[in-house]
């Protein structure tokens, strides 16, 4: 289903790093780590910081993006609750390449450097998962580079509309379409397009009964125009759409 292609080539998965860890090592990662309340927009880490440890987002939402020549912002991904920033840069002992910041108020437990470094090192379920995850994000990020050389923006505003979709699912109502909620300004960078663009495409969709707009909200209404609309009709190859 074209949901199972979104999900393996363009997300994430949660939790994967975690998983088959003992409650001991769990206790030391994030039972040791301090967690913070994020209001909507503020900055957890920037591009060029050192690296002292990793985020687990306990609550909310938080966008990975990379500073433009113009000031801008190139959002590249957005990412939710269960998932972990920050820990390619400490394993590679490198600056951070992306900045973070929170999307909505968000809660967030900083794991100190030295108590991931100390599960890492006698855990291979944490080796497994990051091998994995690494392997994953890479896919992920050659993935988005190609959708945003190769799709017109008409295509690539369609298919993040429906990244966003799983993404703002909520998790004890899967079946419930999605609001998704986020600002005009970010919602242009992750496509790539300027503002003006995105909110006359945004006006194109609504007009063709594709979307639904509430504020800062969007609804799909049509999944299979949606569909269309980003050029994916032939990505579903285990189910017709």
């Amino acid at each position: 289903m074209l949901t199972n292609f979104l999900s393996e080539n363009f997300r994430l998965k949660k939790d994967q790093i975690f998983e088959g860890l003992t409650a001991k090592e769990l206790d030391i990662l994030i039972g040791a780590g301090v967690t913070h309340v994020y209001k909507k927009g503020e900055i957890i880490f920037r591009e060029g910081g050192i690296p002292t440890g990793i985020f687990y987002i306990k609550t909310g939402r938080v966008k990975k993006y990379k500073a433009t020549v113009k000031g801008g912002e190139q959002i590249f991904y957005i990412c939710g609750v269960g998932e972990l920033l920050g820990y390619h840069a400490l394993l590679g002992e490198e600056y951070y390449p992306d900045s973070t910041a929170t999307i909505e108020n968000s809660e967030i437990t900083f794991i100190p450097k030295e108590n991931f470094l100390q599960v890492l090192r006698s855990s291979t379920a944490l080796s497994n998962g990051l091998l994995k995850a690494l392997g994953h994000e890479f896919s992920l990020f050659i993935n988005n580079i190609t959708n945003l050389a190769t799709k017109s923006v008409r295509e690539r505003l369609a298919f993040n509309l429906l990244i966003l979709e799983e993404k703002f699912k909520l998790a004890d109502k899967p079946d419930i379409p999605s609001e998704i909620v986020l600002s005009r300004t970010d919602l242009a960078n992750m496509v790539g397009t300027a503002k003006e663009t995105l909110v006359r495409l945004l006006h194109e969709f609504k007009d063709d009964k594709l979307i639904e707009t509430t504020g800062k909200s969007i609804r799909i209404i049509n999944r299979k125009g949606i569909i269309k609309a980003a050029n994916l009709m032939g990505q579903d190859t285990k189910k017709p759409l």
